[in-house]
């Protein structure tokens, strides 16, 4: 039998193990059985005949008496093994519980049928019994490792096939618990080396395996060891250093992933491919991740009525994931898309099922549908996710943006504020200050509205100013993946239009955090860095895809869209941004409105809505906020 060494272990030539297993495959239940049972009853023999020889000076047994003694344990063995459902057991699958039972039935039935011989065979031994049934466990044992053994061997022929060489960057700190975590014979990763720029690693080893040199040398140590993908495991590198190993993996062919997080890998067994993750978008972006400070939130949240309006979207969906950590009573998943609402519902449901969810189908410009499922429900805080916010589509028709946008974020304020709710947080966007645009135009009119109701109720209003949200429902990422998939071109209405990013993640946590700084109607705030280009984002994604930039997708400017800007503000000129106790999270200064002139204003616009033009709509709309502008 050939054999072949990898990795230190001795390897069964799969093509022997596999012929051998296919030839039995081909039989039937019935054939296997009987296979067995053959099996079986010659170990018995054999065991009986060894016994024989052995006791044959000491006893001088008579063969006779043997041959009855093995007929009838044998008999009584088949009968055990029919009983506990071992007759045909030749799987892959033996555990040592069934090896446990089968030893039990060769020792009961060689006790029992020991007893029955002795009252006719009285010259039997006790030393015998012993030995017959340690030979014959051996023996009726064998062949089922046996064919464990080849089937094991064929699997981790098939694994060695298909298997993937991989180089780990970094022999840090997050190189180290990737390698602790890191269990050759059970995992699909072959991890052939370690690679550090820091030269003083070079020559080490983690877990067994060998830091061979510098990232920098990627290119010619991955041709060398015959690489075919790269997992960094750098949890502090810059995002111009991951772009950098991307670049490189991208001219060498190589795939490239990241290590799950430390704290994952550390809890959970040995990683698996389909643990490690791609390096992403948000990979690339300038600046790490933001994990705000959620200490606050536990007694916030904790065992309350939570309500989240377009719980359905990629905002409010995660909203409604990132509240269920902190065990609320209930929460209230409205939405007016009832296909959104019931995958979101259905996410939670098997996720948190400690939590009551409750699925509510409504408009929020349905002012006495909302009056009664805040009187059914009482919520205790509200997140206010439900807004139109596609630029061109509000600006073709700003009267939607108006009444869904405006009105009907007011009907969910008048509501929590007749209902006594403890909070209100609404989302709105950057697009809101200094608004060219319908959308951002009615979510500024939001925020006025909002600030307006400032200390006078029981409620406590915030808002919150989000970027553009990687990866949300209408960002530019899902778009320019589409168009990556369909082989470009990736098409930017202008190479210098510069955006501020932040993940779905880091806009929940922000809104979750605002809602515990809420006092009198402020705006809040994440600190996302430096603006980023969407040229500069779309290259990026080409090489995350494995591409060249021009090369292989064309990158084409189309011209500005309706209400576009080059760039976006995160405050107006007369708000004071000033610092939370959370130094990642800012608060602008609140207006002092006049609530009566500003409602007069609103019933004019609202008037407006059913026979004025679209011009004359958009008009009113932006007179109505510059008065509100400083």
């Amino acid at each position: 039998m050939q054999i072949y060494r990898k990795g230190g272990s001795m390897i069964l030539n799969k093509d022997i193990a596999g012929y051998v297993i296919d030839i039995v495959e081909r039989l039937n239940r019935g054939q296997k059985q009987f296979f067995w049972a053959i099996s079986d009853l010659i170990s018995f023999i054999v065991a009986i005949v060894v016994s024989y020889v052995l006791f044959y000076t000491l006893i001088n047994p008579n063969p006779f008496d043997y041959i009855v003694y093995v007929g009838l344990t044998f008999a009584i063995y088949q009968v055990l093994t029919h009983l506990m459902g071992l007759a045909a057991s030749m799987s892959r699958y033996n555990s040592l519980d069934e090896f446990m039972k089968l030893f039990s039935t060769i020792a009961i039935s060689s006790v029992v049928g020991y007893g029955i011989s002795y009252v006719f065979l009285p010259q039997f031994s006790v030393r015998f019994l012993v030995l017959f049934i340690l030979l014959s466990t051996f023996l009726v044992f064998a062949p089922r490792l046996i064919w464990q053994l080849l089937y094991s061997q064929r699997d981790r022929g098939q694994e060695v096939a298909t298997s993937r060489r991989i180089f780990l960057i970094g022999a840090g700190d997050g190189g180290a618990a990737f390698m602790n975590s890191y269990q050759p014979q059970t995992s699909d990763l072959d991890i052939v080396g370690i690679l550090d720029n820091d030269l003083n690693k070079k020559g080490q080893q983690l877990s067994g395996v060998p830091v061979l040199g510098r990232y920098d040398d990627l290119a010619s140590l991955a041709k060398e060891y015959d690489i075919d993908e790269v997992i960094v495991a750098i949890p502090s590198l810059e995002p111009r250093e991951y772009e950098r190993i991307l670049e490189m993996c991208n001219e060498a062919g190589l795939t490239v992933y990241k290590m799950p997080k430390v704290e994952d890998v550390i809890q959970g067994a040995g990683p698996q491919r389909n643990e490690i993750k791609k390096i992403d978008i948000v990979d690339l972006l300038g600046r790490k991740e933001i994990r705000l400070d959620e200490s606050c939130l536990d007694q916030e949240l904790s065992h309350k009525t939570i309500l989240v309006t377009g719980a359905g979207g990629s905002i409010g969906s995660e909203i409604c994931r990132q509240v269920s950590r902190f065990k609320p009573k209930r929460v209230i998943l409205l939405g007016h898309g009832e296909n959104s609402i019931y995958l979101i519902y259905h996410e939670l449901i098997k996720s948190h099922p400690e939590i009551e969810y409750v699925p509510v189908i409504a408009d929020i410009q349905d002012y006495p549908r909302l009056l009664q499922v805040f009187q059914d429900y009482q919520p205790a805080i509200v997140y206010h996710a439900a807004a139109h916010k596609h630029v061109p589509l509000m600006e073709r028709r700003p009267q939607e943006a108006i009444k869904n946008n405006v009105f009907g974020t007011k009907n969910v304020m008048d509501v929590a504020i007749e209902k006594d709710v403890e909070r209100f947080i609404m989302i709105s966007t950057d697009k809101a200050v200094n608004p060219a645009n319908a959308m951002g135009a009615s979510k500024r009119l939001t925020e006025i509205i909002l600030q307006s109701k400032g200390n006078k109720y029981k409620t406590k209003f915030a808002a919150v100013r989000f970027g553009n949200v990687l990866g949300s429902n209408g960002s530019v990422i899902p778009i320019f993946k589409e168009q990556i998939r369909k082989g470009g071109p990736i098409t930017i209405t202008h190479r210098n239009i510069i955006r501020y990013f932040m993940t779905i993640p880091e806009a929940a946590q922000l809104v979750l955090q605002a809602g515990y700084y809420a006092s009198e109607g402020e705006i809040f705030l994440l600190d996302m860095g430096e603006p980023v280009k969407i040229i500069d984002l779309a290259t990026n994604l080409i090489k995350l895809s494995g591409l060249e930039p021009y090369k292989d997708i064309a990158i084409e400017e189309i011209g500005l869209r309706p209400g576009e800007k080059m760039y976006e503000e995160l405050s107006l000129d007369y708000e004071n941004s000033g610092k939370t106790d959370n130094k990642m999270i800012y608060k602008n200064t609140t207006l002092d409105i006049d609530v009566d002139e500003l409602n007069v204003k609103l019933d004019k616009l609202q008037a407006m809505l059913g026979h004025a033009t679209n011009k004359e709509i958009r008009d009113e709309l932006f007179n109505i906020i510059n008065c509100y502008n400083g």
